[in-house]
């Protein structure tokens, strides 16, 4: 790993009326529109869609380390991140992250082994861990076009 603070930068761009391009150096590009629950049309990723495979990925990826660290042998992980959002003090947030893991060890593993590395890697995520993170937000407003 490298030391830290890392630096991640994403960019998207979209025209008033059209879905959204994200894109990030070497990455492919990702096309985004609002989820059906705010008038979007549901079939593209979403803020919210995203926000739920950072959860999810960074749990498995987590685990994958701690696991490998750990030397515990396991075949295959299933992992399901839902998020519930609503109204709090006049604000929308997601107000609780629930994910469901299935873990598939061979024959012989410790099941016991298993699932404390799987609460060691909920405790380490660092998606979850970063979702009271501070914000900050810098503006500049082109006139014309």
């Amino acid at each position: 790993m490298q030391d830290l603070p890392h630096h991640y930068s994403v960019r998207v761009q979209g025209e008033s009326a059209s879905s959204l391009v994200a894109s990030a150096e070497n990455l492919p590009t990702l096309n985004l529109a609002p989820p059906a629950q705010f008038g979007g049309p549901g079939d593209q990723w979403s803020p919210e869609d995203l926000l739920m495979a950072s959860v999810a990925s960074c749990f498995v990826l987590s685990f994958r380390a701690i696991a490998r660290a750990s030397r515990l042998e396991w075949l295959s992980i299933d992992c399901d991140s839902r998020g519930e959002l609503d109204r709090v003090d006049r604000l929308t947030q997601f107000t609780s992250v629930q994910t469901t893991v299935s873990l598939v060890i061979p024959a012989g593993e410790d099941e016991s082994k298993a699932r404390k590395l799987l609460e060691k890697a909920e405790a380490a995520c660092l998606i979850t861990n970063s979702m009271s993170a501070s914000v900050s937000l810098e503006v500049d407003i082109v006139v014309g076009g």
